[in-house]
C-alpha cells in the first residue's frame, strides 16, 4: 500500500482534515486553528493548489484583503481515499 504523499504529510493532513470538516476557511482561521505560521501555511496551500486539491480565493472584505481556501472535488476525493487506506491498514492489523 502506498499512501499519497500530498495528503499523508502531517501538516497537509491537518489542513485537509480541517477543510474537510469546516469547508471554506479563511487563512487567519487556518493559521489559528492549526497553530501554523503564515509562511508555513502558505507554502503547504500552494503545494495543494498546484496539485488541484485546494482552491484559493482572494477578495477584499471591508477594504482589507482576505484569502480563503477550500478543498476541490479532487481534494475531497484524495482525503476520503487516504482515510479509507488508513482504515484498511488498521483493519489488516486485527
Amino acid at each position: 500500500m502506498e499512501l499519497d504523499k500530498l495528503v499523508h504529510q502531517p501538516t497537509r493532513l491537518q489542513i485537509f482534515a480541517y477543510l474537510y470538516r469546516h469547508g471554506e476557511s479563511s487563512f487567519t482561521d487556518l493559521t489559528s486553528a492549526l497553530d501554523l505560521t503564515e509562511g508555513n501555511l502558505s507554502s503547504h496551500l500552494q503545494r495543494m493548489e498546484d496539485a488541484g486539491a485546494v482552491e484559493i480565493t482572494k477578495q477584499f472584505v471591508d477594504d482589507r484583503p482576505q484569502t480563503s481556501a477550500a478543498l476541490t472535488d479532487d481534494g475531497l476525493t484524495l482525503f476520503e481515499d487516504h482515510v479509507q487506506q488508513l482504515q484498511t491498514l488498521i483493519d489488516g492489523l486485527e
